[in-house]
């Protein structure tokens, strides 16, 4: 399985960016997907995951009403519109998948993600 995400980029704060994960390796519709960030000198942290139909989705708080998981399963990719961006944003994106279509941890925990793309920066300045 490989997830290549693309998107990020330099925007100024209250802008928006749309990240975008293209997945490769295996039926993409049969699971789960999700997008985590970490900024420097943090721990990697949940920010979104979508079920694999598309008809559940999770956000973590700080991101809740500004940010939007979607996913395409036509084109085995998973999109992450951001909006009303903050600096506090600021961070590398990265869109993960889990190993199985179930996991015994919980989905907003690193863990629970057995593949990860490579990573797309997002700055947002003030």
């Amino acid at each position: 399985v490989q997830l290549q995400a693309s998107g990020g980029g330099l925007v100024q704060a209250g802008g928006f960016l749309r990240l975008s994960c293209a997945a490769f390796g295996r039926p993409f519709s049969n699971y789960a997907m999700a997008w985590f960030r970490q900024a420097p000198g943090k721990e990697r942290e949940f920010v979104a995951r979508i079920s694999s139909s598309g008809a559940s989705v999770y956000y973590a708080n700080s991101v809740k009403g500004r940010f939007t998981i979607s996913r395409d399963n036509a084109n085995d990719r998973v999109y992450l519109q951001m909006n009303t961006l903050k600096p506090e944003d600021t961070a590398v994106y990265y869109c993960a998948t889990p190993s199985g279509t179930t996991s015994v941890k919980p989905y907003y925990y690193t863990e629970a993600y057995a593949y990860w793309g490579q990573g797309t920066q997002v700055t947002v300045s003030s």
